[in-house]
């Protein structure tokens, strides 16, 4: 069992969505070149969902059977050091305005994220190769940014894609679109004279839609820091990558 780190993590605001109780990775494509990180934060609530109970006594029985009801995401209360200046805030603050759901992202760990500069192949499949290992596994999420040119063609710069298992080794490995599906084939070759690929490990990324909710400043003692709390009350499942 590997340890993950708390220490490092990003959380980001999209744009305002339509409300939806069940979402999926397509549901955020499109928000690949809308994000904005929340900087300041100093307290992660906690994500994930939490299930009701139907409870219904029987007299024969002399006991209350119980059965699973409906899902609910909870609120995540984050901490924030106010940032007046931060675009992040500054756009949560404007959700906080909006009756509408927002897409939000979580990468737990991402200042641990593994970096490092690969070569792609001329191929179907493409082949990345990562020199000095990458420790990555099927499904890890992973971008590439060119340096001084563009990316073969088949892939674009700064866009998600997916580790995929076959022909996966500790050196190289094809990438998806999507999680589980069919390697990418790459045609023309890079003119950038440089690839870097940022990688975080499989199920570290969570993607959910949210209401923005008010909260209150945190005073105290003389050396307390002044801090914020916001809560994201979630309105959809999570999506995990």
């Amino acid at each position: 069992m590997a340890l993950q780190a708390v220490n490092g993590s990003k959380i980001y605001i999209g744009t305002r969505v339509a409300p939806k109780g069940t979402v999926t990775l397509a549901d955020f494509t499109a928000q690949e070149t809308e994000w904005d990180e929340i900087g300041g934060w100093t307290q992660s609530g906690s994500l994930g969902d939490t299930q009701n109970l139907i409870t219904q006594p029987f007299i024969g029985e002399g006991r209350e059977r119980q059965i699973k009801g409906t899902r609910i995401g909870g609120s995540m209360e984050n901490t924030f050091a106010p940032d007046s200046n931060d675009p992040g805030q500054i756009k949560f603050k404007a959700a906080i305005e909006s009756c509408s759901p927002y897409a939000f992202k979580v990468e737990w760990g991402a200042g641990c994220a593994s970096e490092g500069e690969v070569t792609i192949s001329v191929a179907t499949p493409g082949v990345i190769t990562w020199p000095d290992g990458h420790g990555l596994e099927a499904g890890s999420p992973v971008m590439f940014t060119p340096e001084g040119g563009n990316m073969p063609t088949g892939l674009t710069a700064d866009t998600v894609y997916y580790v995929v298992e076959a022909g996966l080794t500790p050196t190289t490995f094809s990438v998806s679109a999507t999680p589980g599906g069919g390697a990418i084939a790459t045609t023309l070759a890079a003119t950038a004279t440089s690839i870097t690929a940022t990688a975080q490990p499989a199920g570290q990324t969570d993607l959910f839609f949210g209401l923005a909710m008010p909260g209150a400043k945190q005073g105290g003692a003389a050396n307390t820091a002044l801090l914020r709390t916001w809560a994201i009350a979630v309105d959809s499942n999570i999506v995990e990558i």
